[in-house]
């Protein structure tokens, strides 16, 4: 055991980690020339095309350190998007150490900190590396700076590297024989695995993923998984490489596999703990804490009778991504569906995606929003996710919203409109300090229902892609906000109603309206689109009717006959209006997000 390593990869988004990776496994000949190619860890389509890690992928890589010792290095590349930081958790609870890469051309951002303050908190050992050293514009001394003063190494403990030239690799490989501690545990004690991630396999079943705490786990033993009670037996255990390879047994600190033929998703959750049925352990492995859904939207299937076929692929998604939650719902526009909680809104964007790859489900995924608590003035406190949901005005005392510490960190040049930008979004500046003379780091306090809807992307165009972005909920507070209702032909359509803070409810009505006017198609008879409070309408907008020219054949003649045929169209239309009801496309949805 004195010879494994189990080390994880944190960096910030764009900053080389699965490039890096790359070079790792090459180095220590893990993968063939054959099996070579760029970001070989993303092995998701969606990672390709987008560019970013997705999923923390596991690998065991072989390595012969320069005094001749061989040992075993367990990797875990991770997400860097704030989005994934579940992801990057569950990693840090299955490693003794961490690479902390950092680009040379950009310096420390905003989840370079969060992301080492996740692994301090593990007591993880961080091995600081200065990636992109070969690129024109790094900025290798200064950002050495920034290193010793975030993290108070010595500046020669910091590697110089590049990810795509190689350079620096193999002193990266040294210092985690040599810094990262090897794992604590006990070969004879009771069976002790933390279970950090599983996937579905249509074949064989859930397939959970594993770092062995404590004692051995043998292929063809009896296991019990601890909080959930239930016994298999252990079919195939083994380690993973690019592929899965079976071995007889798993020993203590390493990592593996293991396939028991386990039918249903819901019996393998992340974070429970594998022990033996014939010597278990008393206690469960203190997993890593519970997951809070920032974001809330409903997913509906377009055809209503696909409804069981989209929970069982939200079940399988589950198992691959353990920070997605749902929960049944209905809705009087779109029949039954999934109340889905997301941890943002590229996590949601992705599982929208991946449903429809993987899973083959066309989806319709409602407005997204956030969790209130609503005081009622009987004194009951109800959590609410659904604007629907909310009681009557008269019945409401007070309504909370969460609100979150948002930490930004941009070049001094675009200060003045990062501010700005914080404070139309009802945020306050708690601190501001420069790192160096050029970068600032600013703290706002801001509800998170103002951050959910495109305050990434405007904070990316105003600071042509220098700011980076990372916050955490810091609880709730009172709100003066209002429930903002679409009607269309008086019906409230409840897919679109949005909790809005009062000042903002009149210009986004508005907005909502004429929106609406553009993308409802027209129909036989007239339809009104309304804003509203409450009782009170605030805007207003009418689809004009599609009319037949019933006069067409009336050439000359008596008024009256005109007039009487008018008055039939008349009659016509408002029995119409009266049965007709109003289809809202998928498209309205999607608009109300990219509304500006």
């Amino acid at each position: 055991m004195k010879n494994i390593r189990n080390f994880c990869i944190i960096a910030h988004i764009d900053h080389g980690k699965s490039t890096l990776a790359d070079r790792l496994l090459e180095y220590t000949k893990t993968i063939t020339e054959r099996e070579q190619q760029a970001q070989v860890l993303d092995n998701m389509e969606l990672e390709r095309e987008k560019g970013i890690t997705i999923k923390s992928h596991a690998i065991q890589m072989d390595y012969t350190a320069q005094n001749g010792e061989r040992y075993v290095l367990n990797l875990i590349d991770t997400p860097g998007h704030v989005d994934f930081s579940y992801e990057v958790s569950r990693a840090i609870a299955s490693c003794e150490g961490a690479l902390l890469i950092v680009d040379a051309t950009q310096g420390i951002q905003a989840q370079t900190i969060s992301n080492l303050y996740l692994a301090l908190g593990n007591d993880l050992e961080i091995i600081p590396v200065l990636n992109k050293i070969d690129m024109d514009a790094a900025m290798v001394d200064e950002v050495k700076d920034q290193i010793v003063d975030l993290i108070g190494c010595d500046r020669d403990e910091i590697i110089a590297a590049s990810g795509k030239t190689g350079q620096g690799v193999e002193d990266i490989l040294e210092a985690i024989v040599a810094r990262c501690p090897a794992p604590k545990g006990d070969e004879d004690a009771p069976l002790q695995a933390l279970i950090f991630d599983s996937v579905f396999n249509s074949f064989r079943g859930v397939i959970a993923y594993f770092r062995v705490m404590n004692g051995t786990i043998r292929k063809g033993e009896r296991v019990k998984f601890f909080n959930s009670g239930k016994e298999y037996d252990a079919d195939e255990v083994g380690v993973l490489k690019l592929k899965m390879v079976q071995r007889n047994e798993v020993r203590a600190g390493d990592v593996g596999y293991i396939i028991s033929g386990i039918k249903s998703s819901a019996d393998v959750q992340v974070g429970d703990t594998i022990t033996s049925v014939a010597n278990p352990c008393t206690t469960g492995i203190e997993g890593f804490e519970e997951v809070k859904p920032m974001v809330f939207a409903g997913v509906y299937p377009v055809e209503n009778d696909e409804y069981e076929e989209l929970r069982a692929s939200l079940e399988k998604l589950r198992l691959n991504d353990a920070s997605l939650t749902f929960e049944p719902e209905s809705s009087l526009a779109l029949g039954f569906g999934f109340r889905c909680g997301f941890l943002g809104l590229l996590h949601m964007e992705i599982i929208q995606e991946r449903l429809y790859r993987e899973f083959d489900m066309d989806v319709i995924t409602t407005v997204p929003n956030v969790s209130y608590n609503v005081y009622t003035s009987k004194g009951d406190m109800i959590s609410i996710h659904n604007p629907s949901g909310l009681p009557e005005p008269t019945l409401v005392d007070r309504i909370e919203e969460p609100y979150i510490h948002a930490q930004i960190i941009t070049k001094t040049d675009y200060l003045g409109n990062v501010i700005k930008l914080c404070m139309e979004k009802r945020g306050t500046l708690k601190s501001q300090n420069f790192l160096t003379t050029d970068r600032v780091e600013v703290n706002f306090e801001m509800p998170l229902a103002e951050i959910v809807f495109d305050f990434y992307d405007k904070l990316k165009s105003i600071s042509r892609g220098y700011a980076s972005f990372d916050y955490h909920q810091i609880g709730y507070k009172i709100s003066a906000l209002a429930k903002l209702d679409i009607l269309l032909n008086s019906e409230p359509v409840d897919a679109l109603s949005a909790l809005i803070y009062k000042d903002h409810a009149y210009d986004f009505g508005r907005k909502m309206c004429e929106k609406l006017k553009e993308l409802i198609p027209r129909q036989q008879f007239d339809i009104a689109i309304q804003a509203a409070i409450g009782a009170k309408i605030i805007a207003r907008e009418t689809v004009k009717a599609v009319r037949k020219d019933v006069t067409a054949k009336c050439y000359g003649g008596d008024i009256t006959r005109k007039r009487k045929l008018l008055e039939k169209q008349k009659k016509g239309k408002k029995r119409m209006r009266q049965v007709g009801n109003v289809e809202v496309p998928q498209s309205a949805f999607l608009a109300v997000l990219k509304m500006d």
